[in-house]
């Protein structure tokens, strides 16, 4: 059995990335950011990556991601056909802002998707402020 293509100039693309790639770059991976509650949600696509392969770091509000996946072909025993997976080191960076509490981060990593959790820090909340009524003044209200 033979894998065939339809497109001649995607091997082709993916040749000449090849070619000119060092293999050390960092891939991008996608994500996807939102305000939930009192939270913010980044939810990133990082499909068949080992969990344990996953850093996150955070240092003056940034907070730096990395992944890495392997090629599941060993190249001693396996003649490849086809490569369009891409494989090796993933890497993204956010900077966050100040209103963000960076100590109470919570990660999740389900179905090929790291899911980050980042809450709004309690100073940044917004809150109601209390009116008081000066000493000797009075409000009538007229029926």
């Amino acid at each position: 059995m033979m894998l065939m293509r339809t497109d001649p100039f995607r091997e082709l693309d993916r040749l000449t990335q090849q070619l000119l790639s060092t293999g050390a770059r960092p891939e991008a991976m996608s994500m996807d950011a939102f305000r939930e509650g009192e939270a913010f949600v980044v939810e990133l696509d990082l499909p068949g990556v080992d969990p344990g392969s996953i850093d996150l770091d955070v240092e003056r509000n940034v907070l730096s991601i990395r992944a890495e996946r392997r090629t599941t072909a060993s190249s001693e025993s396996s003649d490849v056909l086809i490569a369009e997976r891409a494989s090796g080191t993933f890497s993204r960076r956010l900077f966050l802002g100040e209103t963000l509490d960076t100590d109470r981060i919570e990660a999740s990593y389900e179905a090929g998707v790291l899911r980050l959790r980042i809450p709004v820090a309690d100073e940044a909340q917004p809150r109601k402020i209390e009116i008081r009524a000066a000493e000797g003044s009075r409000k009538e209200i007229n029926a």
